[in-house]
């Protein structure tokens, strides 16, 4: 290449004007000069939500909620291992996770590296949708890896490794708690555009972000905030909110969004516009005879299969069993479909996220381009949230802890016959078992155990002082002249 180089000098050394010819291509120096400069990168900024699929399947299979599955034993590696406790440095889906959430680190500071190029009506509301993208991305990383890298406004770029170190992960929740603020105070509740970033979304995570770090009083204050002032409110149809219809409802404070109309291949599964988990996660060898009352679902690859054990959690008479547990012998004997078996098969499916039947029209591998949104962050997740921190705090309100948490309950049993009256430590157990049921198969339970510190007692192989945190994948360490540190035990 540079001999190339020097040829083209040399050939054209009577002439400079070629000099002065302007590349037809976009830098990032001479972007951010338009209002769709911003639009456009922001878009770029949302997109890697799509790939935090394995973050949320990830979340299920590392607890006590659900097995690995699969075809095989074998199947998929990375995934196994982390359902075994017996993952590395060299997983391979761990990295995919710091990668992915990484880019989108990069992606938002990208923005806010430029947020000052030019001024323009509403640019306050792109630069709080960054900071929340940042924060969110962010929020993944320090739950997943502990101490990392914190670069803020600046993209990394490669050999900056030399120079960054791992950040301390309360330094992180500070940047993280300070864009969410931001964002909170410049977005509005709603949105023109479907899937945009809300001040409820960034309430809702800065209050997560704090009962993570057990600050229970300010996590009680801004979700009540939310909890009072928001649009948001529980849906009546538990059942509904997981189909396709029921995307972007009133519980809905969060929501990642999906489609079916762009492909991808196993080859590049952060490319699909899809949810890739939902086929992951579905009935393997799934058949019905058309228009039968089992033709609703699809096949997918059998893995992240529900246990007994998260099955029995659920009290009698709770209507969110069957929403989000599929017995599939039970379901075949009902409706006549067929299916096939694999790796450690229960005979239970996290229904909430398995394929539904849909047209034609998906591009690509139709098992990783299945269109259910993500519920993030719903309604219910805030009021039990809220419920714990109120629970939790200085000084415990136990009497609207039991409110926001028999909200929740009244619309799972239908009735007020099932209200938690306890207080105390006793309300504090009720609260997490709620969470349990709720929440089942959407990814929070790993993190749920860590943070409350049960995960040892609760998960085979589970080792404490190791495994609350994954390891820093390999590659990143080498990369920086081994200069960091290795989380502890790996």
């Amino acid at each position: 290449m540079l001999s190339a180089i020097v040829l083209l000098t040399l050939g054209f050394s009577c002439s400079d004007d070629f000099v002065d010819v302007k590349s037809q291509a976009e830098n990032s120096e001479d972007y951010f000069n338009t209002e769709e400069d911003y639009q456009n990168a922001l878009i770029g900024a949302y997109d890697l939500l799509q790939s935090s699929y394995i973050n949320v399947m990830l979340g299920e299979i590392a607890s006590d909620n659900t097995l690995a599955g699969g075809e095989s034993a074998t199947d998929v590696i990375g995934i196994q291992e982390v359902d075994d406790m017996t993952h590395t440095p060299v997983n391979a889906q761990l990295r995919d996770i710091w990668g992915w959430m990484f880019s989108g680190v990069n992606r938002a500071n990208y923005i806010l590296e430029f947020k000052d190029n030019i001024d323009f009506e509403g640019k306050e509301e792109i630069l709080a949708q960054a900071r929340f993208l940042r924060a969110y991305y962010y929020f993944e990383l320090v739950k997943w890896f502990g101490d990392v890298p914190l670069v803020v406004d600046q993209r990394i770029l490669f050999g900056d490794q030399f120079n960054v170190d791992r950040t301390p992960k309360a330094q992180v929740y500070a940047q993280i708690e300070l864009d969410l603020i931001y964002a909170a105070d410049n977005l509005p509740y709603t949105q023109a555009e479907t899937g945009r970033v809300t001040k409820g979304a960034a309430q809702a995570l800065l209050g997560k972000a704090y009962l993570y770090q057990d600050k229970f009083d300010e996590a009680a204050a801004v979700l009540d905030n939310l909890i009072l002032n928001g649009p948001y409110d529980l849906v009546t149809d538990y059942d509904a909110m997981f189909e396709l219809e029921g995307e972007n409802n009133i519980e809905s404070v969060f929501e990642v969004q999906y489609s079916e109309l762009e492909g991808a291949g196993f080859g590049c599964l952060q490319c699909s516009e899809g949810n890739v988990a939902v086929g992951f996660s579905g009935i393997r060898n799934y058949s019905a005879t058309p228009g039968s009352e089992g033709d609703i679902f699809s096949s997918g690859f059998s893995f992240n299969v529900p246990v007994q054990e998260v099955v029995d959690a659920f009290e009698e008479g709770d209507l969110r069993k069957d929403v989000a547990v599929l017995d599939i012998d039970a379901w075949a004997t009902q409706t006549g479909i067929t299916f096939g078996t694999g790796n450690e098969h229960t005979g239970f499916f996290n229904r909430k996220y398995i394929p539904r039947k849909r047209s034609d029209a998906a591009q690509g591998d139709r098992n990783l381009t299945n269109p259910n949104n993500y519920r993030s962050i719903r309604f219910a997740d805030v009021l039990l949230m809220a419920a714990e921190a109120f629970n939790r705090g200085t000084a415990s309100n136990d009497a609207k802890a039991q409110s926001y948490l028999n909200r929740v309950r009244q619309r799972a049993f239908g009735d007020m016959m099932h209200n938690i009256t306890a207080t105390g430590a006793t309300l504090t157990e009720n609260i997490f078992q709620e969470r349990r049921v709720e929440l089942a198969g959407e990814g929070h339970r790993f993190f749920d155990l860590v943070r409350t510190g049960k995960a040892a007692q609760e998960i085979d192989g589970f080792v404490a002082g190791k495994h609350e945190v994954f390891p820093i994948p390999v590659i990143e360490i080498q990369l920086t002249g081994n200069r960091w540190s290795q989380n502890p035990g790996y």
